[in-house]
């Protein structure tokens, strides 16, 4: 039987922290770091921030969309920074919010979460927008490879929760009843299972019981979106040990493009995580 995603996660936390880094290679950073908006300079800005991940994170979260600005020579470095990130026994998490029905979403299962492609991940963000039925596909991938899916719940954007507050059946949030749909796909896992949910650290907690989710969960939101590690104590207090992933992204690359410096921001940024967590 494949060790679930969930639980090779919660091991590895519990082991080297919670911090995740966002590999964000934006045209601003590659601004501040003094590099030119090109693929050497994305290059140059991911495979820094995969270095300094090393000996500091659990995790690197690559953001799809600023390989996928250059095309296909930014895919390569997409693919490359993957590679590398695995090797250094990092895990990966590819931010692309996937989300489509039949066929479409196959395809996307076969990219991210297959043995053999180039694109393939440790786990794979999702949008359940089409419903959380329609993301079967990666669901099966992920929980027969060992692999993960994070599914957007109530994400950090303040934009966001027009849709995620709406009510629905009269009584429940959008929000609620995609974690109620997370709980029951985690449902007779043993420990934490290989699907978990995307919560912002800016939210109020979801009304929720977050000790049903049975997975993981991906927390944004903290730095430069404003929450602190004190707040990722305050909301997910009680849930699982080590089920926390954390991702840090503008306040680590900040100091950039010194790569000491952003190894050094790192750590802090590790330890107190680690701190506020019990």
């Amino acid at each position: 039987m494949v060790e679930s995603f969930g639980v090779r996660l919660q091991e590895l936390i519990t082991e080297r922290g919670p911090l995740c880094i966002g590999v964000d290679p934006s045209a601003t950073v590659l601004e501040q770091w003094g590099r030119r908006d090109d693929v050497e300079g994305l290059e140059f800005a991911a495979l820094s921030i995969v270095e300094a991940a090393i000996g500091t994170a659990v995790a690197v979260k690559p953001q799809v969309a600023f390989f996928e600005r250059f095309g296909s020579a930014g895919y390569r470095i997409l693919e490359r920074v993957i590679r590398e990130a695995r090797d250094a026994s990092l895990v990966v998490v590819a931010d692309a919010k996937r989300g489509d029905i039949g066929s479409s979403v196959e395809g996307y299962a076969q990219a991210w979460l297959t043995d053999g492609s180039p694109l393939a991940v440790d786990a794979l963000t999702a949008h359940p927008y089409l419903g959380v039925g329609s993301l079967a596909p990666l669901v099966r991938a992920a929980q027969g490879s060992g692999r993960g899916l994070f599914v957007l719940a109530a994400t950090s954007n303040a934009e966001g929760r027009e849709v995620q507050g709406a009510i629905v059946d009269g009584e429940r949030s959008v929000e609620v009843a995609v974690l109620g749909a997370i709980a029951a796909l985690n449902a007779g896992a043993e420990s934490l299972g290989a699907i978990g949910a995307v919560i912002g650290a800016t939210r109020d907690r979801p009304d929720f019981d977050l000790t049903r989710l049975q997975g993981p969960i991906l927390v944004p939101g903290v730095g430069a979106q404003g929450a602190t590690p004190e707040r990722v104590r305050r909301l997910f207090g009680g849930v699982p040990r080590a089920s926390v992933l954390v991702n840090v992204a503008r306040s680590i690359l900040e100091r950039g493009p010194d790569r000491r410096a952003v190894h050094d921001a790192a750590r802090r940024w590790r330890d107190e995580i680690s701190d506020a967590l019990p």
